[in-house]
């Protein structure tokens, strides 16, 4: 046991001990010992660590709640007196507040404790790691490394530690003119020649977007999305996609599949899937979610992600979800087309590494807008011609991943969450490339 889970644990039982009776409370811990370093023009600009831990204590009585966050420093006396002073003020501000109805309190015997130790580089390896392969290019990005935890207690003696040790390499590459392709490298385990590999591919990329590009006129196209692509698609089913809430309040795109008016493709399949370890499995109130939980099945809706808070004001069952019902760890079951067929197969049409900006243009139908983005080309008889120039496409997943799926690939990516904005964010998307017919493109 470390210091840092010490302390922690120490904390917890300091917080039980201050609370009066018929007091309850959650902790959740966001703590990460991280290396970042940034690169532009294959040189590092910037490089450091951080050790940082962030609390957020939630304070319920009388059916009522309030929140406090501050700083985890692992000191135990100042840490116990910040959470002491935090107490003190959510008492007074809790008394003030009305009664949330659908106010979930902890509940049940939930532990446990999960630490996954991976080869990360030493922090004098990265540059001599990273820099010698792409030496002659213009590499930009950053590389983030170290160890990431999550960790939750409560009033009725629920208790999760989750730490693990995970690297990612977020990173474009330059032609002269300024076009790029863009790349992602992740893992626990470095491994040097993966990394090669994967620069590699990016290289032989960047040589065909020295071309002219081509102007493609707005209309439907066969086409294949590579797995960044599909990862790109499937961040949107957080943003009140499979959320049962948003069904309840009328707002998801699956609603037309609950009512039975709608399927999708047989060859389609989504769940969430823990057994990665990648992520942890328990949510906000210590609850711990289905080790897989499939979404949909064979284009069939079986599940939607559904909360506590949801459950109560509805009056259903819920599956261990965030308070937000998004996707914490999901995977697209793969095809059964090949790597080596994917151009063959697509004849001619558009190939797209990337899509960006994604936005719904309306959600109850499942229409999704958004561009493409970095190393997408033109191919025509099986063969790349042209680097395009970005196109806008509007397209309802009740066509791409419905009636239009042509084949999903036999190959997988994990593609990371590589965001840092107050944390680095654990997981990511587990994705095959898919091959639509029809894909529509507005502008």
């Amino acid at each position: 046991m470390t210091i840092l889970e010490q302390s922690f644990n120490q904390l917890v039982d300091e917080i039980r001990n201050q609370l009066k009776p018929e007091e309850q409370f959650t902790l959740t811990l966001d703590s990460e010992q991280s290396q970042f370093t940034r690169f532009n023009h294959a040189k590092v600009r910037q490089t450091g660590t951080v050790n940082d831990g962030n609390l957020q204590l939630v304070l319920m009585h009388n059916q009522r709640s309030s929140y406090r966050e501050f700083p985890f420093t692992g000191d135990f006396e100042n840490d116990r007196q910040t959470a002491k002073t935090a107490i003190e003020a959510l008492r007074e501000e809790v008394a003030q507040l009305p009664e949330n109805p659908y106010l979930v309190l902890p509940a049940g015997n939930n532990t446990s404790r999960e630490v996954h130790t991976g080869q990360l580089l030493a922090l004098d390896e990265v540059v001599s790691s990273l820099l010698p392969v792409v030496s002659d290019l213009d590499f930009t990005g950053i590389y983030a490394a170290g160890s990431v935890i999550r960790a939750y207690a409560d009033s009725v003696g629920q208790k999760h530690w989750f730490a693990t040790d995970s690297y990612s390499l977020d990173y474009s590459l330059f032609t002269t003119d300024g076009q790029a392709v863009k790349g992602t490298f992740a893992g626990s385990d470095w491994n040097r020649s993966a990394y090669k590999a994967k620069i590699e591919e990016s290289r032989s990329q960047l040589d065909r977007m020295a071309q002219p590009p081509k102007t493609i006129q707005r209309g439907q196209y066969r086409t294949y999305l590579a797995p960044a692509a599909v990862a790109e698609l499937m961040t949107m089913l957080s943003w009140g996609g499979i959320s049962e809430a948003s069904h309840q309040q009328g707002g998801s795109c699956f609603s037309a599949m609950r009512r039975g008016e709608k399927k999708l493709s047989p060859k389609f399949t989504i769940k969430e899937n823990f057994k990665s370890g990648l992520v942890p499995r328990f949510n906000e109130l210590g609850e711990v979610a289905p080790l897989e939980l499939s979404l949909i099945e064979s284009g069939e809706l079986i599940n939607m992600l559904t909360s506590s808070r949801t459950a109560k004001e509805y009056g259903l069952e819920a599956n261990g979800a965030t308070e937000g019902e998004e996707l914490r760890s999901p995977e697209i079951l793969p095809g059964d087309l090949d790597h080596d067929r994917i151009l063959a197969e697509l004849g001619t049409g558009l190939y797209l590494s990337n899509l960006h900006y994604l936005n719904w243009s309306d959600r109850p139908t499942g229409r999704i807008t958004g561009m493409t983005r970095y190393a997408c080309f033109w191919v025509e008889h099986g063969e790349i011609v042209a680097p395009i120039e970005n196109l806008r496409f509007d397209d309802s997943l009740y066509q791409f991943w419905g009636e239009n799926l042509i084949a999903l690939t036999r190959f997988r990516e994990f593609i990371p969450d590589v965001g840092t904005y107050s944390h680095r964010n654990l997981g990511g998307f587990l994705a095959p490339g898919m091959l639509v017919e029809n894909f529509t493109y507005t502008l």
